[in-house]
């Protein structure tokens, strides 16, 4: 007997229906669950996209003032290379223009971003890769240039990182487990709505495998109703991560009250791979939950 889309369509409609109560507590755990699963891999992206600046080696950056003379950069340039815990080759002076040329790299996905900020106002940098990794040893020499003429801030390396990845490890974890509970409770929820279905309609089913249905022809609404209802929930999911995680995070970043968050950005292409990730999760996860319930409880 083939498969006709009308009728998976209305079978499907109907199942969902039928059971409102429990189809709409499967929506909503996949909501909450996909959307701790969705920022978590933000901050991720977030921590990762932090931490570009210090590849290479680079144990702290010194950030001069944008409006700093030449004297000033002269000045510091030649104490870091008379310094003796300073690799030779380890200073790497970084410009307003390759600023700005990093800073639409990271925005390139936000002209409108982009377009608000000028090369003049960005500040330009001094990238040190020191002879020794040690912490105490890295902290007093970047120490010695943070009271310079010229300077702004001196940013350690091991300081952001370690806070960042601790920062990610409190929340991002959590977010992980919690998501895993989630979402095994969403598939016992998937399960259990498409057997009440099943147990609904059961008479009908013995009436259609008399007729020759065959057992897929049977199976598939049930299956793409687990798909619909976690697809739904990957929709609010999504949304919530758009609209609502997603500028959460962009005011973290730029919260002087916290700076642990600055630097954490979540560039468009993040959100949208993360958005994917979201759906593709959800099929999954209901196709499995449908399948396994239509192998455990329907006898055919």
């Amino acid at each position: 007997m083939a498969i006709k889309l009308d009728y998976v369509a209305r079978e499907t409609a109907t199942n969902l229906t039928r059971n409102i109560t429990l189809t709409v507590a499967s929506v909503l755990t996949v909501v909450v669950s996909l959307t701790l699963f969705g920022s978590a891999v933000l901050l991720n992206q977030g921590v990762n996209n932090a931490n570009d600046r210090f590849k290479g080696g680079i144990e702290f950056i010194i950030y001069l003032q944008p409006g700093s003379t030449q004297e000033q950069k002269d000045s510091i340039r030649r104490d870091l290379e008379a310094n003796p815990d300073v690799k030779p080759d380890g200073i790497t002076y970084v410009d307003q223009d390759e600023t700005y040329e990093e800073f639409k790299r990271l925005f390139g996905d936000s002209p409108e971003l982009v377009e608000t900020v000028t090369p003049d106002i960005l500040p330009p940098s001094f990238r040190i890769a020191p002879r020794v990794q040690d912490p105490d040893v890295v902290q007093a020499l970047g120490d010695q240039f943070q009271a310079k003429p010229g300077v702004y801030e001196v940013v350690f390396a091991f300081e952001v990182v370690k806070r960042i990845q601790e920062t990610f490890n409190k929340i991002g974890v959590r977010f992980l487990l919690a998501a895993v509970l989630l979402l095994v409770a969403a598939l016992m929820l998937i399960l259990n709505t498409i057997r009440v279905a099943m147990f609904a309609r059961r008479r009908e089913i013995e009436v259609m495998k008399l007729v020759g249905a065959t057992n897929w022809f049977i199976r598939v609404p049930f299956i793409v109703e687990g798909i619909i209802q976690t697809l739904l929930g990957a929709a609010v999911a999504v949304a919530s991560m758009t609209f609502v995680i997603r500028p959460f995070i962009d005011e973290l970043s730029q919260d002087k009250v916290l700076p642990i968050f600055q630097g954490f950005e979540v560039t468009n292409s993040n959100l949208l791979f993360t958005n994917a990730l979201v759906v593709a999760v959800a099929v999954v996860i209901g196709a499995i939950g449908s399948a396994v319930a239509v192998s455990r409880f329907l006898d055919v």
